[in-house]
């Protein structure tokens, strides 16, 4: 069998489910140490015959920022960002995100990167797809420790941004933001309803229509070792290699 309909890898899995929750966007912007959710933006991208704009961070061939992160944060306050990614150290029901530390501010048992500018973009950016490949009580919390971002704003005050989506290596959720909840949109293969109960730290709601998470297509699994890796070997050679596979 060849390599381009071989069985998918797990990260690979990952990369074609977030793509496909990119179709139709104008514009999809990424951070940096972000490699799946990239895959993903890239993919999309080439799916759409470039109607889907990649904004990354980092990149010589997809990067339009010509002075880093005070332009996408110019680009997100005009509305020119439709998607951007976000994970947290610790994420809660309400959709709270903090990437400063656990344990009581100021003195934090384990310290976390930081917001750089996550609260900004949070309340601007209307979907926001929160990614973290580890499902656990341990990174999906009943109360963050520290909010850095909030996942939503007093009411009846205007914010156009939030989070969209929550995308495990186990699950796949959408937000509700009238109700201030997840909801289990779906399951991925080899993972069941109780398991994804007995690693989730919040109260979540459960879709009617709950389903399995569905495969990458072959064809998406060929664009992905294919043209998708060669253009991620600007920004992470190693990962790259890995979507590539032996020559």
């Amino acid at each position: 069998m060849s390599k381009d309909v071989s069985p998918h890898r797990g990260e690979e899995f990952l990369i074609c489910l977030l793509a496909s929750m990119l179709t139709g966007v104008r514009s999809v912007a990424t951070g940096a140490a972000s490699p799946i959710p990239v895959a993903a933006t890239l993919l999309a991208s080439l799916k759409s015959k470039g109607t889907t704009t990649a904004m990354i961070l980092g990149s010589t061939r997809h990067g339009p920022f010509n002075d880093g992160g005070p332009e996408l944060f110019d680009r997100a306050a005009q509305g020119r960002i439709d998607v951007f990614f976000m994970g947290g150290g610790q994420i809660d029901g309400q959709g709270n995100i903090n990437l400063v530390g656990t344990g009581d501010y100021p003195r934090s048992k384990m310290r976390f990167p930081g917001s750089f500018g996550t609260p900004y973009l949070y309340s601007l950016i209307p979907r926001v797809i929160l990614f973290r490949e580890e499902h656990s009580k341990r990174v999906l919390v009943p109360k963050v420790d520290f909010i850095t971002a909030a996942g939503s704003g007093p009411k009846g005050t205007f914010r156009p941004g939030g989070p969209y989506a929550l995308v495990t290596d186990r699950a796949h959720f959408m937000y509700d933001r009238d109700a201030r909840k997840f909801i289990l949109s779906s399951v991925h293969p080899g993972h069941a309803l109780a398991e994804i109960e007995d690693h989730t730290g919040f109260e979540f709601g459960v879709s009617a229509s709950l389903s399995e998470t569905l495969a990458p297509s072959p064809g998406d699994l060929k664009l992905l070792r294919g043209d998708v890796s060669a253009q991620l070997r600007d920004i992470y050679p190693e990962f790259a290699s890995r979507l590539h596979g032996p020559n």
